[in-house]
């Protein structure tokens, strides 16, 4: 996994053995999402999942690892509204925290994210590019762990594609 900052902009790239289509299909389906999205001894449930322009995506991710400490137990919630969608391609979406009910929390910081997905010799080059409003709220959530838990999903995801 590759990752980088640019200003505002956070880039994490890694590359998978399955076609364009397939990874594509992964990020895009409800029930694909669930069995693999967020951190290792994390669950996730899809409240909502609307994949089109204007959809919602509705999600919690609770801990149920005991040897996590503090965070066993934990929920975060999010709430995403999909922008843009050019399957099998890319597509971009605005991610924000929020509560069960779909409120969104004022003191995280949303970022919008594009995530492409590109052809390579033996499979697909994954790009999430993460757009912050400023380098304070990339750091904050920086320091909140998101590189770390970004790499252990995507470590959860090459295990859900073999």
């Amino acid at each position: 996994m590759n990752v980088k900052t640019e200003g505002t902009k956070l880039i994490i790239e890694r590359t998978y053995s399955v076609s364009q289509e397939r990874l594509f299909e992964a990020f895009t389906t409800s029930s694909e999402l669930e069995a693999w999205w967020g951190p290792k001894g994390w669950k996730t449930t899809n409240k909502r999942f609307d994949f089109e322009p204007g959809g919602h995506w509705h999600y919690c991710m609770k801990c149920e690892d005991q040897n996590q400490g503090d965070f066993y137990g934990m929920e975060s919630w999010g709430l995403a509204k999909f922008k843009e969608i050019h399957a099998p391609e890319r597509f971009l979406y605005e991610d924000m925290f929020s509560d069960e009910d779909g409120n969104v929390n004022p003191e995280l910081p949303g970022m919008d994210i594009e995530v492409a997905f590109v052809q390579v010799e033996g499979g697909t080059q994954l790009i999430t590019t993460t757009f912050f409003d400023s380098v304070e709220s990339l750091e904050k959530l920086s320091e909140m762990g998101m590189v770390e838990g970004t790499a252990s999903q995507m470590d959860r995801l090459e295990e859900y594609l073999k």
